[in-house]
């Protein structure tokens, strides 16, 4: 058996990462070939920036093998539905520049320089595969690095502990988000945080996933619901036995959504038992596995300091 570990490791929501620092930094950063760099560049400042500050003994970077998974659509058909490109009045498909996606490539590559682990599984998101990871932790602590909130259903205290990272305001206003946290901040209670938190974004809903949640039953009344009778399931059974511990108001809106509610748990929740592949061990290496293709990536992408500083946090 495995030795526990102090030191953690590091599951990084790698899409949630790249996206956010393709927003932050101008596209004025370019490689010679005119490619745009802004994404690579703020990506690999923030894996520096956690191999630093939370100096794990293991990192992960976790890929998207489908964004939107087919088991997903088939139960609720509006899951990220607003994120397909839809035809517009005339027919004609609107064209929307992507100066994002090329970068991928130049990350993974850069990743694999390294020595730095990807994992995903084929017909999952990214959130599966670090809720897979996470479900499997049995050494370290586990620290999910991401800047969406639908991560914060994974926050536990055993069998080793496992918190957010939570990055939606960038690396320097970044939040440590355990159970007592997510608690705190939302109103559920601390035993039951991250199951808790699943089960009210369900009734809350979350528009950017395209998930309607049930009508009227906001954010606080959700956490007092699902606080008070302790999980969806229970809180949905006493509402259709007509206990008056739900607000008449509220069981209408329950059994209004009937349907979404019998849907949207298995949408919201993260799959624990995905098939994972990693691309190498996980293991943060003492040193770059192949430094002359990091210098080489380095030149041809005008990385410049953010390569620089990528190396250094792997030799300190």
């Amino acid at each position: 058996m495995t030795a526990r570990s102090d030191r953690p490791l590091a599951l990084l929501d790698a899409a949630s990462l790249y996206f956010r620092s393709f927003f932050a930094l101008p596209d004025s950063l370019r490689a010679p070939d005119g490619t745009p760099v802004n994404a690579v560049r703020g990506f690999a400042d923030t894996v520096a920036r956690i191999l630093t500050d939370r100096k794990p003994d293991r990192l992960v970077a976790c890929l998207d093998a489908d964004w939107r998974p087919q088991f997903r659509v088939d139960l609720l058909p509006s899951y990220k539905a607003h994120r397909v490109a839809e035809e517009m009045d005339d027919g004609d498909v609107e064209e929307v520049p992507d100066t994002l996606s090329p970068q991928v490539p130049i990350i993974l590559d850069l990743l694999d320089a390294c020595g730095l682990a990807t994992a995903e599984a084929d017909g999952y998101e990214a959130d599966d595969v670090i809720g897979t990871l996470t479900a499997r932790e049995r050494t370290n602590p586990v620290e999910v690095i991401t800047g969406d909130r639908d991560l914060f259903q994974l926050v536990r205290t055993e069998p080793t502990p496992a918190s957010v990272i939570y990055v939606g305001k960038g690396w320097a206003k970044a939040e440590v988000l355990g159970p007592a946290e997510i608690a705190q901040r939302y109103g559920v209670p601390e035993a039951d945080a991250g199951p808790a938190y699943a089960a009210m974004a369900v009734l809350r809903g979350d528009p950017s996933d395209g998930l309607p949640g049930v009508t009227g039953i906001g954010e606080k009344t959700a956490a007092k619901l699902i606080t008070r009778f302790g999980s969806l399931p229970a809180l949905i059974k006493a509402a259709s036995a007509g206990d008056p511990d739900v607000p008449v108001r509220a069981r209408t809106q329950l059994a209004a959504a009937a349907d979404y509610l019998a849907a949207a748990p298995a949408v919201v929740a993260v799959v624990p038992d995905a098939p994972v592949t990693f691309s190498r061990d996980d293991r943060v290496p003492d040193s770059p596995a192949d430094p002359d293709r990091v210098a080489e990536l380095a030149e041809r992408w005008n990385l410049g300091g953010s390569a620089d500083r990528l190396l250094a946090a792997l030799t300190d």
